[in-house]
């Protein structure tokens, strides 16, 4: 089965436009209430989705071994013409399998990406990203909340219904954090930060 048909389309057709707007926040803007968590570098990182790369691009600048994966083909050239040199890998892949991936990491990034499962597919993805992680490694994931948008599929999800899925698969809560008002200016979008340990 083709993972998340019907919202790489909208990604794919939008990325050049995708790559000025998502461009235009900062890594450290967006997930100013996780960085604390984050290791020494240089820890392994995987950014699971990671669109046009900006996430990806500033962790391999902090000095992370950083292995980036989204599905969207479009995105990834736009993500490797914005970020040349950065040395990040980037490839091919999707949840909930991203198959050809191997752990461990010490921190797996799903920047606005979990609202995209669907239900059934979530649990297998919890999984699977637990599996990905070592002994002690952080998972990040933040969440849009809000009216999901009529133009691709997407959810909205609370984010203690991540932390059920996370403790089923051997993951503790870390944090959940309120971010509060979208940084793009959307009205009607809010977002949550979900921070999760193996072990």
């Amino acid at each position: 089965m083709e993972p998340n048909t019907g919202v790489q389309g909208y990604y794919a057709e939008s990325a050049e436009r995708l790559g000025r707007v998502y461009e235009s926040v900062s890594f450290e803007a967006v997930h100013e209430a996780l960085l604390d968590l984050l290791p020494d570098p240089p820890a392994r990182v995987l950014d699971i989705g990671a669109g046009t790369g900006r996430d990806a691009a500033a962790l391999a600048r902090r000095g992370f071994g950083v292995d980036a994966v989204e599905p969207v083909a479009e995105l990834r050239r736009v993500a490797e013409r914005l970020h040349p040199d950065s040395g990040v890998s980037w490839r091919a892949g999707a949840l909930p399998e991203i198959p050809g991936v191997r752990g461990p990491y010490d921190v797996v990034l799903l920047s606005a990406v979990w609202m995209h499962l669907r239900p059934e597919e979530r649990p297998v993805a919890m999984r699977r990203l637990a599996g990905l992680l070592a002994p002690g490694g952080i998972l990040l994931v933040t969440l849009r909340r809000g009216e999901p948008p009529v133009d691709r599929r997407m959810y909205d999800i609370p984010p203690e219904e991540v932390a059920g899925h996370a403790a089923e698969a051997g993951l503790k809560l870390l944090r959940i954090v309120d971010e509060g008002a979208d940084r793009l200016g959307r009205d009607a979008v809010r977002w949550n930060s979900v921070a999760l340990q193996l072990g």
